[in-house]
C-alpha cells in the first residue's frame, strides 16, 4: 500500500522546546488507516486534527483499543534514531490478539512510523534529553452499543515532542507499596498495553500522591504478595550484587526498555534473575542492609531511581536515598545508545 500525503496549507505553531514537559503539545501530521471487511486500507499522512467518530463508537463503551509508545531522537550528527521500533510493533500486535483486534502488517506499519516521522522532522527537538514521542493506537469503531469484537477499526500514530523526564535532574522518587488495589491478574490484560489496563492503576496511584509518593509499587492481583511493576514500569531491585526482576507472567508488561536493561547488565557481567520476588523478601533485604539499589524502567523515564519506599505506614530510605551506581550507569548508557553518542553493539537503533 502507498501512503497518501496530504500537505497542512499552514504551519502548525511549535511550543518552545526548552519547556515541554511530557505528551502536552503535538506535532503537525497524524497517520491514519482504517480497518473493514476488505482489511486495513486507506493509510494516509495527513495534518493533526480532530476526528469525527458517533457517541455510540465501541471504544467508548468496551474499551477495545490497545497502544504503544516510543521515541525519536537527533544524535549528535543530525541523525534520526528509533530505538527498537520493530519491538513496538510486535508488541502492539501481541496486545491486539488478546482485545481480538486485526494485527498490523508489521513490515507497514514500521514504514507508517518512519514516514510519519520524516514528515514530522522539524518537531524533533534537539535539547539534551529532549525527543519526539510517538504514539501508534488502534481502537473499534463501529457504532454499535453490544459487547462483541468490532468490524471496524481505525489505526492511527501521532506524534508529541518531549522534554527531558528529569528536568530538575536525575532524582530518586519516592513510591508506595500497594495493598488493597490491583492492577491485574494472570489471564487478564495486565500484558497488554490497552487502555483499561491504565484506567485500573488510577485509583491507586492518585492516593499514592496524596501520601508523598511518586509511584505504586503493584502487588500480584491474587495472593498480594509477588512484586510485579512499580507504576506502569518494570521493576529491578540489587540484592548482593545480584539483579532481581519480577518474570513475565501474563499479567506483567514484556517491557522493551526491560529486555534492553537485561541485556545491558548481563554484557557488563552482572547476574540477572527473573523471577517471582515476594515484598517479604524485598524487605528482609533490605532490613539486612542487602538491598543496594531499587529503579524501575520504561519508554518514558528510561531509568527512574526509587530512593524510598512507603509499606504499612512507614517509611524505609534505599541506598541513603540517593542514586545506586548500577542505576546511573544504566541510565547514561542506554541514553547514549539511544541518541548516538555510544555505539550501538546491540543494533538498536534505526536510523530513518
Amino acid at each position: 500500500m502507498n501512503i497518501v500525503f496530504t500537505k497542512a496549507n499552514r504551519e502548525r505553531p511549535k511550543p518552545d522546546f526548552k519547556n515541554l514537559g511530557f505528551g502536552k503539545y503535538f506535532a503537525e501530521y497524524m497517520f491514519e488507516m482504517d480497518y473493514s471487511k476488505n482489511g486495513w486500507e486507506n493509510p494516509q499522512i495527513k495534518p493533526y486534527d480532530k476526528i469525527c467518530i458517533e457517541p455510540s463508537t465501541m471504544v467508548f463503551h468496551y474499551g477495545q483499543s490497545v497502544f504503544e509508545g516510543l521515541k525519536a531522537y537527533f544524535s549528535d550528527n543530525d541523525e534520526i534514531l528509533l530505538f527498537r521500533p520493530e519491538k513496538n510493533i510486535k508488541r502492539l500486535n501481541k496486545s491486539s490478539e488478546r482485545l481480538c483486534i486485526p494485527a498490523l502488517d508489521e513490515k507497514f506499519a514500521l514504514k507508517a512510523i518512519v514516514e510519519l516521522v520524516k514528515a514530522n522532522k522539524d518537531w524533533i527537538p534537539k535539547e539534551t534529553g529532549s525527543s519526539l514521542y510517538i504514539r501508534p493506537f488502534i481502537f473499534a469503531m463501529d457504532a454499535s452499543v453490544g459487547v462483541r469484537s468490532a468490524e471496524r477499526y481505525k489505526f492511527m500514530i501521532i506524534a508529541s515532542p518531549v522534554g527531558a523526564y528529569y528536568p530538575e535532574g536525575f532524582n530518586p522518587v519516592k513510591i508506595f507499596v500497594e495493598q488493597k488495589y490491583v492492577r491485574a491478574v494472570r489471564g487478564g490484560i495486565g500484558e497488554a498495553k490497552t487502555a483499561g489496563n491504565y484506567a485500573a492503576s488510577i485509583k491507586a496511584q492518585t492516593e499514592a500522591k496524596k501520601k508523598g509518593c511518586a509511584q505504586v509499587l503493584w502487588l500480584d492481583g491474587v495472593e498480594q504478595k509477588y512484586i510485579e511493576e512499580v507504576g506502569t514500569m518494570n521493576v529491578f531491585f540489587k540484592i548482593n550484587d545480584e539483579i532481581l526482576t519480577p518474570e513475565l507472567n501474563g499479567s506483567i508488561l514484556d517491557g522493551i526498555t526491560r529486555d534492553s536493561i537485561i541485556q545491558l547488565l548481563r554484557k557488563n557481567g552482572l547476574k540477572v534473575t527473573e523471577k517471582r520476588i515476594s515484598i517479604d523478601e524485598i524487605f528482609k533485604a533490605l532490613l539486612n542492609g542487602q538491598l543496594e539499589e531499587v529503579f524501575g524502567t520504561g519508554t518514558a523515564a528510561i531509568i527512574s531511581p526509587v530512593g524510598e519506599i512507603s509499606f504499612n505506614g512507614t517509611d524505609f530510605k534505599i541506598n541513603e536515598g540517593k542514586v545506586g551506581g548500577v542505576s546511573l550507569q544504566l541510565f547514561d548508557t542506554l541514553t547514549g545508545i539511544q541518541q548516538g553518542k555510544i555505539n550501538d553493539e546491540f543494533g538498536w537503533t534505526l536510523k530513518v
